[in-house]
């Protein structure tokens, strides 16, 4: 099972035991995941579909809850990818449908007709910061995916409309979030990519299973990148000193030969034959073995001027 599909299954288990946000979760189920079949004579049912087993069996219980009326449920192979089912909950019955359009703003109350902005999420149904959790909650239950922590971190909502997109980009983000939007095919769709924000999303609906899982998977990435940063960084230092020392020691040879270790000024001398010495030897830890004991920037002038003395005697040909 997926990391995603594990989070909504550890969402769908959290009882819901307010009426005001049972009602915000079917809001926003019927902004995600509904559909509004118009029939003939101003009859109208309403259906969800959904590849998730608990997702249907929480927006059929959420109707039989807030409505007492029949749900139908249909159970269907999916075709395409062979391995998962459809579930359609269906509301036949036109009153009822027509009510539940009405509760989550779909229907004008005063004309009973549909509205031209029914996406728009009514202030009402939010109220409350219970509700606001709710909604988001079945926002990411009806349209929403979470990425493998241990691949990448993204977590996202999509919705075909527009305004609701926006509508619930600011519903997130009046938690502290900062959730972006963008366009995709015809849809939009709401992500997050940061981890400390998808771990605050999590927190939000209410998956905190899936957000100690997630926390534990960050940081052990976090240690193991700090590691490798510092692997990596010894590595090239490591590889930074024995090319410096390589070339030190072609120009110590090359004024052995030519004038002769004894020629040299003794602070040069010393360095020279540490060097011949102490290959692996970084110049900090040169400069520790000198007496009186040199900075590493003493020692890297010593080196400078021996390199100076190499090319005048024809090192540089």
């Amino acid at each position: 099972m997926s990391f995603s599909a594990s989070t909504k299954n550890e969402i769908c288990r959290i009882p819901i035991e307010e009426f005001c946000c049972a009602l915000a979760e079917l809001a926003a189920f019927v902004r995600m995941s509904g559909t509004i079949k118009i029939l003939g004579g101003k009859q109208i049912n309403l259906n969800f579909t959904t590849e998730n087993a608990a997702i249907a069996r929480r927006i059929f219980t959420i109707l039989k809850e807030l409505y007492d009326t029949e749900v139908q449920v249909v159970v269907r192979r999916n075709r395409q990818l062979k391995k998962n089912n459809n579930y359609l909950i269906m509301v036949n019955n036109s009153s009822i449908s027509k009510r539940i359009l009405k509760d989550v703003g779909f229907i004008d109350k005063s004309n009973q007709t549909l509205l031209n902005s029914f996406y728009k999420v009514d202030g009402n149904l939010i109220g409350n910061r219970c509700c606001k959790r709710s909604y988001i909650r079945a926002s990411f239950l009806g349209g929403g995916s979470i990425s493998n922590p241990e691949k990448s971190y993204h977590l996202e909502l999509v919705t075909s409309n527009q305004e609701h997109g926006k509508d619930l980009s600011k519903i997130i983000n009046s938690f502290g979030l900062k959730s972006k939007i963008v366009l995709r095919k015809d849809n939009h769709v709401i992500y997050i990519k940061e981890g400390e924000q998808i771990v605050d999303f999590l927190n939000i609906v209410g998956a905190h299973q899936a957000l100690l899982k997630f926390e534990d998977i960050r940081v052990l990435k976090d240690v193991r990148n700090n590691i490798n940063r510092l692997v990596n960084c010894e590595t090239a230092n490591l590889g930074k000193t024995i090319d410096a020392s390589m070339r030190q020691i072609e120009d110590i040879k090359l004024v052995q030969r030519r004038l002769g270790l004894n020629k040299l000024p003794k602070n040069l001398r010393e360095v020279a034959e540490l060097r011949l010495s102490h290959r692996e030897a970084s110049l900090k830890e040169i400069g520790k073995m000198l007496n009186p004991p040199v900075s590493k920037s003493g020692v890297n002038h010593r080196f400078r001027k021996i390199t100076q003395i190499a090319r005048e005697l024809g090192g540089d040909k």
